[in-house]
Parts: C-alpha cells; sequence; structure tokens
C-alpha cells in the first residue's frame, strides 16, 4: 500500500521530485528557484515539448544535470483560479500514473502559485488522496512477477507550506480510500473464494469499526416470507444471507432515523436456467458491486466516525443451474405479499433487492432509501462506461445524489420512469412478472424495484452495471474494480444527513 507524508516545503537532495506546474508552463516560487538552480532546464524541456501544465499532464526529465535526483516529474495543475478539491484528486491519480521506474519514496511539492483559492493545506490532501486511490494494485494471486511489473512506489511524500493542515485533512480521506479498497478487493475476488457466507464474513469484520452488524439465514429469511430472494439462491449449495450494517454515529440526534442503502450481492450469476453465453461468463464475479459499494461505504463512515445514521443491508445468493434452480415460469410470492412470475432467471438482482429492500423499510423506516445494483447490461447499451444510471420517485434526493456524484467525478445521468413502462411488467397470471420488452430494459427493471417502496419513501436506484467494473485505466482506479459509489454515498451522506 502506498504510504502519504505531508512535510515542509522543501526540495529533497535525492530521489525523485514531482514539480507542481501551472497553465502554459507556469511556475511557482519553488519551481522557479530550481528552475535558476539548473541553468532553466526546466523552463527549456517545457518550450520543447508539448507539455502545457494542463490538468494531469506530466513530462520527465531524467536524472538533472546538478542534481541527485534521480528524475524531475513535472506535473500539470491547469489554471490555478479554478483549481478545486476534484481538480487535486485526479492531480494525485495522475502523479501514480505517470511516475513509472525503480524510485521507492518520491516527494511531491505543491508550489505556491498566485490566485490560487483552494487552500494549500487541502489542495495537498486531496492530491495525496488522488496518488492512494490511483495506487491500488490487486495482484495477491500472482506467484511470477518480473521486476518492470511489480509497484516500485512505497512512500510519497508531498511538500507543503500547511503540513499540519494537509495532515488533518487527509485523516478523513484516508478512511474513505480504506473503504474504496475493501469495495475493489472483494469485487476482485474469484467466486470461488468470495460467495455469500465469505462475503458475509468480511461485512461482519466491520464490528471491529464500531457498526452494529446482524444476519438473517435461510430459516429466518423463509419465517419473513422472503421467496424472491431465496427462489434465486435455491439452485446454488451456497447457502444465502441478508446482512444488515448499522453505523449509528449521531446519537445526539432527535431524530434517529437513519439512511438507508441496499446492494445486490449476487456473488456469482450464471444466468441460472436461463444460462448466460459461455464467453464473458468470468465477469459475472462482479455482480456484488453494489453490496461491496455498500459495504465499503459503511467503513468509510464508521472509519472518519461520520456524525450520521446509516444502515446499509445487502442481499448475498449465487445464481446456478441445478436440479433445484428456480424455473422460468415460477411464480414466487415476495416478503411484500406480492406475486413475480419468474420469465428469465438471469433478472436474479432485482428479485433480490426486492426482499431487501421491503425488509429495509419494515425494519427501519428510513429517511431515504438508495440502492445499487450492477443490474441490467441494457444501461451499458445507454451510457457505455462513463454515467451509471439513475432512476428515482423524488426529485429532491435525486438532485442530491447527482451533484454527490459530479463532486467525487462518479457521474450519474437520470433516467425516465412512468405508467407506460410500468404496464410493461403486468404478469397474466401473478402481480408481476420480473421482464419487460425488449426495449427499455433498464428502466422496467426500475420499475420493478418501484414496486417494492412504499408510498412516501423517497426512494433512488443506481444501476452502476456499466461503471463497477472498468477495462482500462482511469484517472483514479487501475483497469478493474473501481469501487463506484463508495465515495458517492460518502459524499451524499456528507453533504446532506451529517451534523456539522
Amino acid at each position: 500500500m502506498l504510504k502519504i507524508t505531508f512535510a515542509a516545503q522543501t526540495i529533497p537532495g535525492q530521489a525523485a521530485l514531482i514539480l507542481t506546474i501551472g497553465d502554459k508552463g507556469l511556475l511557482g516560487a519553488q519551481g522557479k528557484k530550481l528552475d535558476i538552480k539548473l541553468g532553466r532546464a526546466i523552463s527549456r524541456a517545457i518550450d520543447a515539448s508539448h507539455f502545457t501544465g494542463g490538468v494531469g499532464q506530466t513530462l520527465t526529465i531524467l536524472a538533472p544535470a546538478k542534481t541527485r535526483l534521480s528524475r524531475i516529474v513535472l506535473l500539470g495543475v491547469g489554471d490555478v483560479a479554478k483549481l478545486d478539491a476534484g481538480a487535486c484528486t485526479r492531480i494525485g491519480g495522475a502523479v501514480v500514473a505517470g511516475l513509472a521506474g525503480k524510485d521507492a519514496s518520491a516527494v511531491l511539492l505543491v508550489d505556491d502559485f498566485k490566485g490560487l483559492k483552494i487552500a494549500v493545506g487541502e489542495a495537498a490532501a486531496q492530491i495525496g488522496f488522488g496518488a492512494r486511490l490511483r495506487s491500488y494494485r490487486f495482484d495477491k494471486y500472482f506467484t511470477k512477477q518480473k521486476p518492470e511489473q511489480k509497484t516500485a512506489l512505497k512512500t510519497l511524500a508531498i511538500a507543503t507550506t500547511d503540513a499540519s493542515g494537509a495532515k488533518a485533512a487527509y485523516a478523513a480521506l484516508d478512511k474513505i480510500a480504506d473503504g474504496v479498497f475493501l469495495t475493489r478487493d472483494l469485487v476482485s475476488e474469484p467466486a470461488n473464494i468470495l460467495y455469500p457466507e465469505t462475503l458475509m464474513q468480511q461485512a461482519r469484520a466491520l464490528k471491529d469499526l464500531g457498526v452494529k452488524v446482524e444476519v438473517l439465514n435461510t430459516q429466518q429469511m423463509k419465517k419473513l416470507g422472503m421467496g424472491a430472494l431465496l427462489g434465486v439462491a435455491q439452485g446454488s449449495a451456497n447457502p444465502p444471507y441478508l446482512v444488515t450494517m448499522q453505523w449509528n454515529g449521531d446519537a445526539t440526534a432527535k431524530d434517529k432515523v437513519p439512511v438507508c442503502f441496499v446492494g445486490k450481492g449476487v456473488t456469482f450469476d450464471t444466468g441460472g436456467i436461463s444460462i448466460k453465453p459461455a464467453a464473458g461468463m468470468e465477469d459475472m464475479k462482479f455482480d456484488m458491486a453494489g453490496s461491496a459499494a455498500v459495504i465499503g461505504a459503511i467503513k468509510a463512515l464508521a472509519g472518519r466516525k461520520a456524525r450520521a445514521n446509516v444502515v446499509g443491508i445487502i442481499g448475498l445468493v449465487e445464481n446456478m443451474p441445478s436440479g433445484t434452480a428456480q424455473r422460468p415460469g415460477d411464480v414466487v410470492t415476495t416478503a411484500s405479499g406480492q406475486t413475480v412470475e419468474v420469465i428469465n432467471t438471469d433478472a436474479e438482482g432485482r428479485l433480490v433487492l426486492a426482499d431487501a429492500l421491503w425488509y429495509a423499510q419494515e425494519t427501519f423506516k428510513p429517511r431515504c432509501i438508495v440502492d445499487l445494483a450492477t443490474l441490467t447490461g441494457a444501461i451499458i447499451i445507454a451510457l457505455a462506461h462513463e454515467y451509471a444510471g439513475l432512476f428515482s420517485n423524488d426529485d429532491v434526493l435525486s438532485d442530491q445524489l447527482t451533484k454527490a456524484g459530479t463532486a467525487v467525478d462518479e457521474a450519474l445521468w437520470r433516467l425516465p420512469m412512468g405508467d407506460a413502462f410500468d404496464k410493461m411488467i403486468n404478469s397474466p397470471i401473478a402481480d408481476m412478472k420480473n421482464t419487460g420488452e425488449r426495449g427499455a430494459g433498464s428502466i422496467t427493471a426500475a420499475q420493478f424495484l418501484q414496486r417494492f417502496i412504499k408510498k412516501g419513501v423517497a426512494w433512488a436506484h443506481l444501476d452502476i452495471a456499466g461503471t463497477a467494473w472498468q477495462g482500462k485505466d482511469k484517472p483514479l482506479s487501475p483497469k478493474g474494480a473501481t469501487a463506484f459509489g463508495v465515495r458517492l454515498l460518502d459524499r451524499f451522506v456528507f453533504d446532506n444527513f451529517e451534523s456539522k
């Protein structure tokens, strides 16, 4: 794990130095001093390249003369007057992405620029946060790696004029990163290692942070009438669980009604009897990314001692074909008492969420409820891997989530809902069916979930099928699991429900 430290603003005698540069090659106070010392080597390198100082741009000067530095990496921060927390986080990610080499340690000098509106300590903390997020690697199963395949960088010292302020601001961000890393680890694990029981145990481990964790087993769920969730699980040798995680961080609040997050936890999805094509099925280990995001968000909130009351609920199942598996055409009775005709056993996530959402409302009567799920491939057709789909019955809640997502670069796009779409899931033999027509697949999935939301309860559904896993590097994460939703939910709580 990359260690982030903060120190006084000095230029190191050796190791790698990362120097912040403004738009159009603008040098700060320390950069100007160093440039003079090096016979204007920095200015000449900028003039001889396409480096403009844009946000996240890098330019490396190897083994600069007159120093013992292994390299100087010029790091663009863009227009300093427009620099904000989000940009600083992306800049930190660019540091790690651009610092390939043998250096085990590096110093990032956050230079002084006129017109900087963000506090220098906050800027330094956010840069450190971005660097840590981008440093993530899931390499536990490699037994043979060449040196160039391994991460050399172990320590990043961030030099700033406000080291104490940066350290204080980073403390909470570091805990959020812990939640992000846990989620990425869980989503990355193969299904022979991570299945409902072992994922339940990961949630249970949050007790060490003061989280109250309760687990329902098969018999307890049967008593509650959770026929939809149990129907999905009945084809697997691995038993299902419903896990509740309570973080009561605001014990003094007069109104202790919690915010509730619900996550889909299908630890592997074969499609069941409606089996998926073999090509790409290995990716279905991440069909539990919604539940992992909820676990990670609760860990982040508890880790930084958020002054808010939040409940996380996850339904954990494995969707397998077998002689006991649910069949297309079966009718199941949900915890709400409503019946569902199962048209396609590969539309299983909504069945799990139906019972989990109902349990959340019956048990906690939350002020609002947000569910996260890798629910439909259709959302990728609509939004590619750039946005998560947002569906909601409440404009205020929708706006709050969108704003939080924008602040942390986890973008949401709201899609429509309505009676015309709702009619598409009417069944001739039950209250509803679990799939609609070929068109609007993501919308009809959301309409299905809405049927399990009680009147007057503010609810939002985030379809993260396109954002939970990426096939290429992103500014704040390498390719693979992204932990989409953890930082979004943390920011949502901080902005709207946390006692300041």
